[in-house]
């Protein structure tokens, strides 16, 4: 069973919209989107500062929709956002240390998608680095320990991430060495998320019991985008223009992570306009033309901007 409750209403909205957007893109296959769209009926119990228990939390329920939620997707820089879930557990259990330079690289790696930062932040939590290729036995070595992120996501037991696999750096020009190696043959060893697992980690993080309520808190800070158009014109690689973000009214506010790849344009974001439900979306988009299209997230998210108050009780 999802996390999420399914709703005739929501379901019925969201294959509207999903229609729309396939009359007005003819480019986009129905096997090159996934997307999670989640719901906030009142009282609203996310982005309070952790006011529940996470036992308390996972009992509410929340209303969500799902078209190819379960399909696993190459995620691009949509991993950071697991990666930064990982760091704080890790520094929560005192499993690495603290560190200025440590705090630099997390902030790099989801205000500005740094991959540089990303290799980093992998490096400190899997006790790994890149380079040349290894002989066998230590390199069998080397792919445990990087596995060790995976192992903590799966030891959470959501079944949203049975399939997921949250292993590999994320590259400008691609893996070479050890690196390439262990992307494997055919590069089966890639990241890979579903947008329902992409959108239960955001909804853990919003609702303050992803590692504890004060790290999920600093998380929403990194998380944040302005939509102010003069930062975003200050700065061409803001995640907000031709994403979610670049889909909402002036008024809105939104915490987000987006992927985006020659192959992929994918988005994660919370969002809160005034006088509306606040929604959780993720939408993944594949193919080389999709990705170059910087309208089409944003159209999906203004249709589901302006059905917001038709889904209100």
């Amino acid at each position: 069973m999802p996390f999420f409750s399914r709703d005739n209403a929501l379901q019925t909205t969201g294959e509207q919209i999903l229609e729309k957007t396939w009359k007005t893109f003819p480019s986009l296959a129905r096997n090159q989107v996934a997307m999670t769209w989640l719901v906030y009926d009142p009282p609203t119990f996310v982005n309070t500062g952790g006011a529940l228990t996470p036992a308390e939390f996972w009992q509410r329920s929340v209303r969500g929709f799902s078209y190819r939620g379960v399909e696993c997707i190459y995620p691009a820089s949509v991993a950071k956002l697991f990666y930064l879930v990982a760091a704080h557990e890790w520094l929560q259990q005192n499993m690495v240390a603290g560190s200025a330079e440590l705090d630099r690289a997390l902030r790099d790696m989801i205000v500005d998608s740094s991959n540089d930062a990303t290799s980093l932040v992998v490096d400190i939590l899997t006790g790994t680095t890149s380079g040349p290729e290894l002989p066998p036995a230590p390199f069998e070595t080397w792919k445990q320990q990087r596995n060790i992120i995976n192992r903590y996501f799966q030891s959470l037991q959501w079944e949203e991430f049975a399939t997921i696999n949250i292993c590999q750096k994320t590259w400008g020009d691609g893996p070479y060495g050890r690196e390439r190696a262990f992307y494997g043959e055919n590069l089966a060893n890639r990241n890979r998320l579903t947008s329902d697992a992409t959108a239960r980690l955001l909804h853990s993080i919003v609702g303050g019991v992803a590692v504890s309520a004060d790290r999920s808190q600093q998380m929403m800070r990194l998380l944040a985008r302005s939509l102010d158009p003069r930062e975003l014109a200050a700065d061409p690689e803001n995640q907000v223009v031709g994403f979610i973000g670049g889909g909402l009214p002036p008024m809105a506010q939104i915490w987000s992570k987006a992927g985006w790849m020659s192959q992929a344009r994918h988005d994660a974001a919370y969002v809160e306009i005034p006088g509306q439900l606040p929604f959780l979306l993720v939408i993944f988009t594949e193919g080389r033309e999709n990705s170059a299209n910087e309208e089409l997230l944003p159209f999906i998210t203004q249709q589901v901007v302006e059905q917001l108050p038709s889904l209100q009780s």
